[in-house]
């Protein structure tokens, strides 16, 4: 496994750090944020660094899993994959949405490739919209169950748009070699230019999720406009994350950084861009990148 290396031409204070979780933050086999990794984010924001968190996972489906670590109240959250981000507190800086219309012609294209859900920014029940449960609890039974109170079923799925609704954020899940079907398909169409995707796989599991976003939203759009507000140079800003949803953030910032755990061709992809290779996330390799970005910032730098 390839080591950091972290000092190669890094001229510029990172200011902002962008981090993904499921495979990068959160370990393998757990949905607990290890000590070394919430002590060096922690470290991070003392020293005067914007730490956000950047995930494909709706807010709702992400803050349970920060509130217990000390991070700061206005912590920013980037969640499903950019449409929207908030502070850790819940307080508003952008949303995006993707038209109703929009949402419905993509029911119809791609319901052939797999289970399909729709996430609308509302609380509790409805806020997720699905067309058949059992589909999705074959592929991802956990997340059912963890998600199911914010669970609503419509048959036919365009049902879930009938009142002019706007959701912010679509997926179908299914094999890898499906999504990446799914993916071709949807680019060849006509909704193609109508929204954006953004592929997830778990080579181990099999398993992809196809996220479908509004028109140009994505995590590096997002993480582009919250540099924007702070007033963060491109080149202060670093990203850290595991997945193909994570390359729009890394083309854009201005030091990225792999996860060792990510996908062979992801990685064999990173040694063409000149992006950093990190430990795994089993190996905290998150806390490590920090932890170098901490040890160059000068004496008493906060």
């Amino acid at each position: 496994m390839l080591g950091c290396r972290y000092t190669e031409g890094m001229h510029s204070r990172v200011r902002l750090v962008a981090i993904d979780i499921d495979g990068t933050l959160l370990p393998s086999a757990a949905q607990v944020v290890s000590a070394r990794n919430a002590q060096a984010l922690r470290a991070a924001q003392h020293a005067g660094i914007v730490t956000a968190i950047a995930t494909g996972r709706r807010m709702a489906y992400t803050a349970p899993l920060l509130e217990s670590l000390g991070l700061r109240a206005d912590t920013p959250i980037i969640s499903s994959n950019g449409a929207v981000t908030k502070t850790l507190d819940g307080q508003a800086i952008d949303r995006c949405h993707m038209e109703a219309w929009v949402a419905r012609g993509i029911c119809g294209l791609l319901r052939p490739f797999g289970a399909l859900v729709f996430t609308f920014d509302k609380p509790g029940r409805g806020e997720l919209a699905i067309e058949d449960i059992d589909q999705l609890q074959g592929r991802i039974a956990l997340w059912v169950e963890a998600n199911r109170r914010a669970i609503e079923v419509f048959k036919p799925l365009e049902l879930a748009f009938s009142n002019g609704d706007d959701p912010i954020q679509g997926m179908v899940t299914g094999s890898i070699e499906k999504m990446r079907e799914a993916e071709r398909v949807l680019k060849a169409s006509e909704w193609g230019s109508l929204c954006e995707s953004a592929r997830t796989e778990y080579g181990a599991k099999g398993l992809s999720i196809l996220d479908l976003l509004p028109r140009g939203v994505s995590k590096g759009w997002a993480l582009a406009q919250l540099a924007g507000r702070l007033g963060i140079d491109r080149r202060e800003t670093m990203a850290i994350g595991d997945n193909w949803n994570d390359v729009a953030m890394f083309e854009w910032s201005g030091q990225s950084v792999v996860m060792g755990n990510a996908a062979p061709d992801l990685r064999a992809y990173a040694r063409t861009k000149g992006w950093k290779l990190a430990k795994t996330n089993d190996e905290d390799g998150v806390a490590i990148a920090l932890e170098a970005v901490l040890k160059k910032l000068p004496a008493g730098a906060a």
